[in-house]
Formats: C-alpha cells, structure tokens, sequence
C-alpha cells in the first residue's frame, strides 16, 4: 500500500463519524464524496376513506323538528367501527411545522411580570410572552409545573403516568364538584391500552374514602385516581386547567389524549373518537365550537352576564387583546368559523406545535382570566398567522353524540327525594249502572244544526253572551270565522 493509499485510509478512520469521506482516484487525485444521506423523517400524511364508504358521504342530518326543545342537542356521527379504527391508528406522528423541538423554562428565582401570572407559571414577562409567539425551529417557553410551586404528585403515581404510552383519556375532579362518572360502551382494547386518569384534591379524595369509591387500589371502575396535593391556585376551576391544558408535560410519553370534563360521561370508545375527528381530518388538535357563540366580544359578555369571572378582569383581557389587534369575528375568517370553543373536551396529538399551542394557551389562563374560551382564538391566530398548522372545530352537536353532560354533585345532593311508587289499585266490582228510561217527546224537536268544536269556542270567543246578535250579524259572524279556520288549517 502507497503512503497516499495510508493517509487517505487515516482520514477516513477520523472521519468515520462525519458525513465526508475521501477516496483516491487512478489519477492520484484526492476527492471528497458525501455517504448517502440519513432517510427522512416518516410523518403522518392522513388518508381517504373509500369513496363508497358510508361514512366518506354521511351527510349532517338537518335538527330535529321539535319545537319544544330548542336547546343544543346531540347529532348523529359516523364512526367506523372499533376494530377498523384500531386499524386507522398512524404508525408515524403529524408533521410540527417550523418547530421541531420544545423545551420549558424554570426560573428558581422568579420575578413578577408587569402584570398577571403566579409562581406556577412563572411568572412570563411581556416580552417572553411575545417572543414565545415567535415559531422557531428549536424553543424554551414557560408552561406552569414550576419546581415547588405546587400540583405535587406523588412518585408511585408519577411512575404510572410516566408508563402510560399510547392513547390518554384524562379528567380532573376538584373541590368535590362533580360525582366520578364510568365511561361506557369502551371495547376491550381500549381497557387494556388506554389509560385512563382522573386527577382528584385532598378534599374530592375525603368525600371519595366516606362514599367507599376508594381505597388503596387507587382505582374506581377504569379511572385510575391521582390525588393531586398543593394545588397552585385558590380556583378550582383555573386548576383544572392544569391537566386539561398539560397532559404532554404530566405524561411525557403519550402519543394521543382526550381530555372530558369532570361533568361529562365518555359513552363511545376513544379509538372512534381520535379516528373520526383526529385522523381522518388530519389533525393534531380537535375541538368543537360553541353551539351558540362564535364571538370573543359575544362570548366576554355572556360570561360577565352570568357571573363566571369578575367584570373588571374580562374587561381587562379583552381590552388587553384589543390592543393587539383583537376583532370581531367576520366572514374574512372562514375557513375559520369560529372564535369561541366549547372547551370541555379536547382532542389532540401530543407533538412540538400542539404542545406549544396548549403552552401559551395556558399561560394566557395564567395571567388573565381562567375563561379559556376567551383567550382560545388569541392563541391559535397567533400561532396560525405564522405556520400553516391549524385547529379542527368540528360542531358541538357532534360531541355531544359521544359525551352526556350531567348535573354538579351539589344540585343532585339537593334534588327532592323520588316520590313513593303508587299503591296498586284494589280491584273491586264495579257498581252496575242504573238503567235509565227516557220517554219519546210528545212534540217534535227543532234541532240546529251541528258545529265544530272550533266554530263553538270561536263563537263564546267573539260573541256577547248577554247579548243574542241578529241574524243578519251572525252571518257576518259565521263568515268572518270560516276565513279564520282557513287560513289556520292551510300550513
């Protein structure tokens, strides 16, 4: 072997963790040739039922005609059956656009922002607010679970959590609210592979151990129950959007997550809800719109009429995102169609930009209001003006088909008790009736001719009854009742 032939084959040896290797031509020249480049990153594309398939062309049915119940209600949804959905599971996550990888800030000494905020969340400062608005391929941002600042699990939970891989299906229950609700009609895949897990306090754990639903088996019915201790804020409700909003950061393993209200009851089986409104859309992130509110500015004063948070506060945030260019919600949207979410269940795929998205969501709750339908589109226009990512909102009919709202515990502890069952009834003969005997009239009957029940009320409605009219005004009487009847028969 020539010295060249040598000196190249120690190039290559220190190279051997580079992507150039040098090689030795017949004409003793040296030249650099690149090794085949690493395969790419295999990403989720979507897919198209068949054309013939009942659920590629299910049309939505048109609202019940029930003009008694002008409520939101439920609408039926095509799903695919459990095994088939299964199937439709992606063997690759969604592509993140721009942002590839999402690391969190925790500052031990923490300063308060201008305004907003708590120990918890870190207390962001404006300018780390906006700066986290800033779509970057690589990204550190607060996103609550500060060291020591509260929401502490204990680690034989924390080791559960962290083994749950796969599908999620999460709830919280806190201050004793709401009454522990048993999914149904789950399909026994998803019992052995799905978690399932509720996030309960000290006080909910209380009256959970005096009603014997839970013991040291931590679990009742397929909820695997979490006491959570040190709860970060004074809110109950501000806390439960903690699990709502970071289940990627509680379960860093988790491919895909349903979160349900505590109030609500799960009655059909994760696998068909993540494909019909995750996967056969394409989407990293589903939730459905408000069934009447489209609006911030609408939905900011509905809030301030029913007593959710105090006005001075709404105000605030909606000025506040006045001033960053906030409007009302128009036509120029679309294809956005809504502004305002029903928030109460969330769908989504736990990788880089839907983390991030969830993240600023929740630090926006953080500094305002706990109202997240308030500051839901802030988020996601921000997010979307800079990516081509986007949010699926599909129609609040659709999630009531798969889960039932029921009552907090309070009202149902206040419920009158049902009435007694009756008394069967005593079965005694029944008197014969007498007979009665009604002897023909001696002179003939002048009978006037028989009239509707309708005519009859009209007539005690426009007639006097002290006063017989003439027969000339009952003609006019007689006709101008026939139009009315006719013109209420026609439609």
């Amino acid at each position: 072997m020539s010295d060249d032939e040598q000196n190249v084959n120690a190039m290559n040896s220190s190279l051997a963790n580079h992507d150039m290797m040098i090689t030795l031509d017949n004409d003793k020249t040296i030249t650099t040739v690149s090794p085949p480049p690493p395969p790419s990153h295999v990403y989720f594309t979507g897919y198209k039922l068949p054309h013939d398939h009942p659920c590629e062309n299910f049309p939505m049915p048109p609202p019940p005609a029930d003009k008694k119940r002008t409520g939101p209600r439920p609408c039926p949804v095509c799903y695919l059956p459990v095994e088939e959905a299964i199937a439709m599971m992606p063997n690759a996550p969604s592509f993140s656009p721009i942002l590839q990888n999402l690391t969190y800030i925790h500052e031990e000494n923490l300063t308060k922002s201008e305004f907003g905020g708590s120990e918890f969340g870190g207390y962001p400062s404006l300018k780390q607010r906006l700066e986290s608005y800033v779509i970057k391929e690589s990204m550190s941002i607060h996103c609550g679970l500060g060291h020591n600042t509260g929401f502490d699990i204990d680690d034989s939970d924390l080791f559960e959590m962290n083994q749950c891989r796969g599908v999620l299906v999460a709830s919280a229950i806190f201050g004793a609210y709401d009454l522990i609700k048993q999914p149904k009609n789950i399909s026994e895949t998803a019992k052995k592979d799905v978690c399932f897990f509720m996030f309960i306090d000290e006080e909910t754990a209380i009256f959970l151990r005096n009603t014997s639903d839970l013991d040291n088996s931590k679990r009742i019915g397929l909820w695997r129950i979490v006491v959570v201790h040190n709860l970060p804020y004074t809110d109950p409700r501000r806390n439960g959007k903690v699990p709502k909003l970071l289940l990627h950061r509680l379960f860093p393993n988790v491919r895909y997550s349903l979160w349900v209200d505590g109030k609500l009851e799960l009655v059909v089986d994760p696998y068909q809800i993540l494909e019909r409104f995750l996967w056969r859309k394409n989407a990293s992130f589903a939730i459905s719109r408000h069934y009447k509110r489209f609006d911030v500015f609408v939905e900011a004063e509905a809030n301030k009429a029913a007593s959710k948070y105090d006005n001075a506060s709404i105000d605030f945030q909606i000025n506040f995102y006045k001033t960053e260019g906030l409007t009302p919600y128009t036509e120029a949207k679309l294809p956005i169609r809504s502004d305002v979410p029903e928030g109460c269940v969330v769908i989504r795929e736990h990788i880089p930009i839907s983390n991030l998205f969830t993240c600023l969501w929740f630090n926006e709750v953080d500094r305002f209001t706990s109202r997240d339908q308030i500051s839901f589109s802030t988020v996601r226009d921000k997010i979307t003006s800079k990516t081509n990512w986007t949010v699926h909102m599909f129609w609040d009919c659709q999630r009531r088909n798969f889960v039932v709202q029921g009552y907090h515990r309070d009202i149902i502890e206040h419920w009158p008790p049902p009435p007694p069952p009756p008394l069967p009834p005593l079965l005694l003969p029944l008197p014969r009736a007498p007979v009665v005997f009604v002897p023909p009239p001696s002179t003939p009957i002048n009978e006037t001719p028989a009239v509707s029940a309708l005519e009859t009320n009209m007539e005690h409605i426009v007639s006097n009854p002290t006063k017989i009219p003439s027969a000339r005004r009952r003609r006019k009487f007689s006709s101008r009742r026939h139009h009315k009847v006719v013109v209420r028969t026609t439609p």
